[in-house]
């Protein structure tokens, strides 16, 4: 597969379990924390996903479109792995992370911290979604929505 038909089918997932959710999400008080911003593509669909929701970004700098920028009020500039921990036990009903790079080496490392950062914010019964796995005790695997294929995106609740 050609690594732009992976893109793609990557991007896909991510959008139809982000899409999938949204009714668990409801029912959950607390923020949505968006961990790696980008160019703000999936903030801004986590946006009109859940109106009305604060939603928090993180990132190493603001490399977002404007319209797809927070307020600087939820926007979280940083290391993700030390900045993310000021915001432990904060409740979230939904924690996504699509900070992989595809490089084994370099995911290893980040696989080291990441799964306890998002059980760490999760609410009770938070919903966590990530393009790496998480590999956490407070962490139970979810059913993906049908067509998405076994270890191309990840979905999780928090115990």
């Amino acid at each position: 597969m050609s690594r732009l038909d992976s893109f793609i089918r990557r991007l896909t997932a991510q959008r139809d379990i982000l899409n999938s959710i949204v009714d668990l999400v409801e029912e959950i008080e607390g923020p949505v924390l968006e961990f790696g911003l980008g160019n703000g593509r999936t903030y801004d669909h986590l946006r009109e996903q859940f109106p009305g929701r604060r939603i928090v970004a993180f990132d190493w700098e603001v490399r977002s479109y404007s319209a797809s920028t927070p307020e600087a009020q939820d926007m979280v500039t940083g290391n993700i792995r030390e900045s993310g921990q000021a915001f432990l036990g904060i409740g979230a009903a939904l924690a996504h992370a699509d900070i992989g790079t595809g490089h084994d080496e370099i995911d290893a490392v980040t696989l080291t911290w990441l799964p306890q950062l998002m059980a760490g914010v999760l609410a009770h019964n938070g919903i966590a979604v990530s393009g790496l796995p998480l590999e956490h005790a407070e962490l139970v695997a979810l059913p993906l929505p049908e067509g998405i294929k076994e270890g191309r995106y990840f979905l999780y609740r928090r115990k």
